[in-house]
């Protein structure tokens, strides 16, 4: 049995959206140099006692990369999203960039589809294109006509979402991208958006503190958690689908029972959360917290990386 923290304080910029793999935990900032880097602790393996961890440090965009996205089923490929208008793809083994794909805008969130064969990247101006992962090529390009946060395929890889700033979330087919519903899921700015890894729910989460759960089926509403205060800006679900995390400027993160909605733990933290992850194998959280402790650079923001493991009946 474990319920514990783990601290991994290396990072000297708040940490963007992060994602457990084989190769878990991401952050972003500044190097030495002044130069935009990615830093990933890699090679992270659960023992009794703790953890083995080895850090690589990924260096090419010339902007902040806002966001980033594992490969669905190759554990050593992640493609990242930046500000200097550009998509980059990376291999692990070799902590190099293998492909970098020039978009239009300033790029601000990213998804891979299922089946891994596409890469859809969204921009500052609410376009979202989908790249061909193989010839890195664009394949389609839509415009939209309102504020796109969070993209995401469903799981079966034929339907696309997009959650946006009036609180909706708009439903197109794929590939075809026609139009196939909006759902008014929220009184105000619809943030984040998940999808349950058994196929059966999908989660959002919304400028006015409530996280919902949705039926992938019948589209319909079935639930909502509404224990944080402040906008909801990450979900993630456990790789069992059992459990939903949520966060948000709260000092805590609320861990919920999917099919009750009760609360199963209250984690807390010192300052708001950013992002949070669950391992895809165990009932084990990655979360990055928004330190401004002034330890590395009273000018700068301090990012900091914890684990939180719950009880193991395993």
């Amino acid at each position: 049995m474990y319920a514990d923290d783990t601290i991994f304080p290396h990072h000297f910029a708040t940490p963007s959206p992060l994602m457990f793999c084989q190769l878990p935990v991401r952050s972003q900032g500044l190097d030495e140099h002044g130069s935009h880097s990615l830093w990933l602790l890699s090679t992270m393996m659960w023992y009794f006692c703790g953890f083995q961890v080895k850090e690589n440090n990924y260096r090419g965009h010339g902007d902040s990369v806002d966001q980033l996205c594992w490969h669905p089923t190759n554990p050593d490929l992640f493609v990242t999203a930046s500000g200097d208008k550009t998509v980059r793809i990376w291999d692990v083994r070799t902590a190099k960039c293998v492909a970098t794909v020039n978009t239009k805008g300033e790029n601000i969130n990213i998804c891979w589809s299922p089946d891994g064969q596409t890469i859809a990247v969204g921009n500052k101006d609410d376009v979202v294109t989908f790249i061909d992962a193989k010839s890195h090529r664009s394949r389609a390009e839509e415009q939209f006509k309102f504020e796109v946060n969070e993209i995401s395929w469903n799981n079966d890889n034929d339907m696309f979402f997009l959650t946006n700033g009036n609180g909706c979330i708009n439903i197109l087919s794929y590939p075809e991208l026609k139009p196939i519903q909006s759902i008014n899921a929220h009184p105000s700015n619809c943030i984040c958006i998940k999808f349950d890894p058994t196929g059966k729910y999908f989660a959002t989460g919304s400028a006015d503190a409530l996280v919902s759960l949705w039926s992938v089926d019948e589209l319909v509403c079935v639930r909502c958690f509404s224990r944080l205060d402040w906008p909801v800006r990450t979900l993630s679900f456990s790789h069992d689908g059992k459990m939903l995390a949520s966060a948000s400027e709260d000092h805590f993160i609320d861990i919920a029972e999917v099919e009750t909605g009760e609360k199963l733990w209250e984690v807390q933290c010192d300052s708001p959360t950013f992002t949070v992850a669950w391992h895809p194998k165990r009932p084990l959280l990655a979360f990055a917290c928004d330190d401004k402790d002034g330890k590395y650079d009273s000018s700068r923001e301090a990012g900091t990386v914890k684990l939180f493991g719950l009880p193991n009946d395993s």
